[in-house]
């Protein structure tokens, strides 16, 4: 039988939902970035474990991203690579959201991987993000005291929206009480700088074989959600970051759906 079987809790939400008795919450535009290097037996990903606390995916091995700052929209951010216009169109969305996918896409790995897809020109990119004054930044970041283009500005930096290649769209099945509407992008670690365990919403951090992570979520050794697990799948077809990089991407929206089999709820995909 296709599909994965819903809890009773989440089963009787779905019935409410689809009956019209409940209204789903509104999905929050979120950016989430595949991290990339090239491996031995063939590229690796880096992932987070999200703390056991937190609301939405707990335990779960992720890529780092998050929600858009309504800052991330800003003008003002310095920019370099495709337009919020191009990138609007790959992922039909509007300028001033595609222009806050971006910029958030690049604002999250910083703060969950202390990786910088930004330089000092539209041709150069930050070769060392370790020093104290980084991680003071970092942090200013992660508690909103400090927005992404006033940083940038501050470092005399521009985001290199080129250093990252569209991937997937997935929504958050409207059954869920915390629901994102999430595009997905890959980026290859740049030269010189390298990812640490920055703490927050994370207990532990990984690089991994694409393959290895679906295999180990295959023996419940791992918690992978559906998109994380979907993407590692479609890596793990590559033997190098730069073929990976290099693959035509269609994007298509994929929102999972609560359908009701013989008496029981379960979730599709297709």
């Amino acid at each position: 039988m296709a599909g994965l079987p819903l809890p009773e809790e989440l089963a009787e939400r779905a019935r409410d939902i689809l009956a019209g008795r409940v209204e789903p919450v509104p999905a929050r535009d979120a950016a989430t970035v595949v991290i990339l290097r090239g491996g031995g037996r063939g590229p690796e990903v880096y992932l987070l474990r999200r703390k056991a606390t937190m609301a939405f995916a707990a335990g779960a091995y992720v890529f780092p991203g998050g929600s858009v700052d309504p800052r991330d929209t800003d003008h003002a951010v310095a920019w370099a690579g495709p337009s919020p216009a191009e990138w609007g169109a790959v992922f039909n969305a509007d300028e001033r959201v595609a222009r806050g996918l971006v910029c958030a896409a690049v604002r999250e790995t910083f703060e969950e991987s202390g990786v910088l897809l930004a330089g000092p020109g539209p041709g150069s990119v930050v070769a060392d993000t370790t020093g104290d004054d980084w991680e003071s930044d970092r942090l200013a970041l992660i508690d909103r005291s400090l927005a992404f283009a006033d940083f940038l500005a501050k470092r005399g930096l521009v985001l290199r929206s080129d250093l990252l290649k569209p991937w997937a769209h997935w929504i958050t099945p409207e059954i869920e009480h915390r629901r994102f509407d999430t595009r997905f992008f890959a980026a290859v670690l740049p030269a010189g700088q390298r990812t640490r365990d920055v703490g927050g919403e994370a207990d532990h951090v990984v690089w991994r074989r694409p393959a290895e992570a679906v295999e180990l979520a295959h023996r419940g050794e791992i918690f992978l959600m559906p998109p994380t697990y979907q993407t590692l799948s479609e890596l793990s077809a590559y033997a190098d970051v730069a073929g990976a990089l290099a693959a035509h991407r269609e994007i298509v929206t994929i929102m999972p759906r609560a359908v009701e089999v013989e008496g029981e709820m379960r979730l599709m995909t297709s």
